[in-house]
């Protein structure tokens, strides 16, 4: 299988160049998510890609991080930035574990994961790991593909598309292993649904539990 940061660097231009799949689900998750920030906070999101949404984001926050293994993501996104004019936002080019270890506790207000936690190599441990980049009652907002909610047909295409070097590492996350995921990071789930249906992507804003 191609290994993660070369795959996304090979399809971040078509990445860039394609429209949202659905537009009313992915308008409905940035209605949601911004119902959550406020201009004070200081935003992070993992697997940013091309910066799309963190760009759509940063009006409702004082800065936002984005971050991704994609070398060419990133560049793709810091031209967006410049290209729209938007200052309040700073991309890196950093693997999340990476960024992770490099930064001190409690650095951020909301941590951001966007169609990105089935796609690493141990979900649960970075979502564990996030949580120590939070303040108190910081937020985690994430959405994640359930695949696992998916029929099971779904699983030798995929696998197929792996062997052909046209489909990256994918977990197949059910709604109960999601929710679980994030309770047992330490976190408490205050708010949730589905964006689009079909995929099963399921959105959750969970709050830092207090230790």
């Amino acid at each position: 299988m191609i290994a993660s940061d070369s795959f996304w660097d090979k399809a971040a231009d078509k990445y860039a160049r394609k429209s949202v799949g659905d537009e009313a689900a992915y308008a409905k998750t940035l209605e949601r998510t911004v119902q959550h920030l406020s201009p004070d906070q200081h935003a992070l999101e993992i697997g940013c890609g091309t910066g799309t949404t963190a760009l759509k984001l940063a009006p409702h926050v004082a800065h936002i991080t984005g971050i991704d293994i994609s070398e060419r993501m990133i560049e793709i996104a810091r031209n967006k930035a410049s290209d729209q004019g938007i200052q309040n936002v700073t991309f890196a080019h950093s693997p999340h574990d990476t960024f992770i270890a490099q930064q001190g506790a409690q650095s951020f207000d909301v941590v951001m994961a966007f169609n990105v936690l089935h796609l690493l190599d141990d979900p649960a441990k970075t979502v564990r790991s996030l949580r120590m980049l939070l303040k108190s009652d910081g937020l985690f907002i994430s959405k994640t593909p359930c695949l696992g909610e998916m029929t099971k047909l779904l699983r030798p295409l995929v696998w197929g598309m792996q062997k052909l070097g046209k489909a990256p590492l994918v977990h197949y996350i059910n709604y109960v292993t999601l929710d679980d995921m994030i309770r047992d990071a330490g976190f408490d789930i205050i708010a949730s649904g589905i964006y689009p249906a079909k995929t099963r992507s399921r959105l959750i804003i969970a709050k830092r539990r207090q230790a």
